[in-house]
C-alpha cells in the first residue's frame, strides 16, 4: 500500500460504512485522519480502533449540510496537526438507498441528495483549496457506479452522483496549475444499507455478486481504502480527473 506518513487526511461520512473503511484505510498507511461525522459516537468508535492500531485519527461532530460545519474537519486538521494533505468527501445521504419515482417524489428527497451530495461538495471543496494548494495536495470524491450507468430506481442519487463527476473533471483543470489533484471514486462495497438490502431479500446477494467477475461484494477497508491511499499519495502524482471504479469488474465503462 502507498505511503501516507506525514500527512493529513479529511474524511466526510466517516463513522460508517465506506466512510469508516477509508478512515482506517488512510491511517494504517501512515495519515493522520480527521473524521467528519454527524454521530460523534460512530467517529470515536472508529478513531478507537485507529488508536488500537497504533494509528492517529480525531473526531469531529460535522453536518455538511449545514453552514459553519462544513469547515470544521478541515479548520481541526489544520489546528491539530498543521496541514490538510487530502480530502475525501464521501458523505451521503441517509435516503440515498430509497427507491424514486419521478413523477411522485416529493421537491424534498432531491433537496436532499443535492445539499448532501452537490452542495456540499461546493462548499468543502472552496473551503479546502487554498490548504490542499499550499501542499500540493488532493481532493476526492467518492461517487457511484449509479453516476456512470444510471440507475433506474434511485434516479436523484444517480444524477447527484454523475454531477460529481463533472465537477471532478473541471477542478481538475482548474486546478492543476496549481499542482491540486481531483478524482473521483465509485466504489462497489458492503455498507450498511447494502446489509440492510440483503436482509430484507434473501436472494439479492447472490444475484449481485452472480453479476461481479470477482465473485464478492467489496470490503470498505481493504478493497476500497487502498483506492483511496493510493490516490491520496504521492505515487498517483500524474493523476486527476479520473474517476477510479472500483467494483471487482462489475462496472467497466468510465
Amino acid at each position: 500500500m502507498s505511503d501516507l506518513s506525514g500527512k493529513t487526511v479529511v474524511v466526510t461520512g466517516a463513522g460508517s460504512g465506506v466512510g469508516r473503511g477509508l478512515a482506517l484505510a488512510c491511517a494504517g498507511a501512515g495519515a493522520s485522519v480527521v473524521l467528519g461525522v454527524r454521530d460523534i459516537a460512530k467517529g470515536d468508535e472508529v478513531v478507537a480502533r485507529i488508536t488500537e492500531r497504533g494509528g492517529t485519527a480525531v473526531t469531529v461532530e460535522s453536518d455538511v449540510t449545514e453552514p459553519g460545519h462544513r469547515e470544521r474537519a478541515l479548520e481541526v486538521a489544520a489546528d491539530r496537526f498543521g496541514s490538510v494533505d487530502a480530502v475525501i468527501h464521501n458523505a451521503v445521504s441517509a435516503q440515498s438507498s430509497q427507491p424514486v419515482v419521478l413523477e411522485s417524489a416529493p421537491l424534498s428527497l432531491w433537496q436532499e441528495h443535492a445539499s448532501v451530495s452537490i452542495t456540499a461538495a461546493f462548499h468543502i471543496a472552496r473551503a479546502a483549496f487554498a490548504r490542499l494548494a499550499e501542499r500540493q495536495g488532493t481532493l476526492i470524491f467518492m461517487t457511484s457506479p449509479a453516476g456512470i450507468d444510471g440507475s433506474e430506481q434511485l434516479s436523484f442519487y444517480a444524477a447527484v452522483k454523475a454531477a460529481q463527476r463533472g465537477l471532478v473533471k473541471s477542478l481538475a483543470r482548474e486546478w492543476g496549475p496549481h499542482q491540486v489533484r481531483v478524482n473521483a471514486i465509485a466504489p462497489l462495497a458492503a455498507t450498511p444499507a447494502l446489509d440492510r438490502a440483503f436482509a430484507a431479500d434473501p436472494q439479492l446477494e447472490g444475484r449481485v455478486r452472480g453479476l461481479v467477475p470477482l465473485g464478492r461484494i467489496g470490503h470498505s477497508e481493504l478493497d476500497i481504502g487502498p483506492a483511496a491511499v493510493f490516490l491520496c499519495s504521492g505515487d498517483s502524482g500524474y493523476i486527476t480527473g479520473q474517476t477510479l471504479i472500483v467494483s471487482g469488474g462489475r462496472f467497466t465503462a468510465g
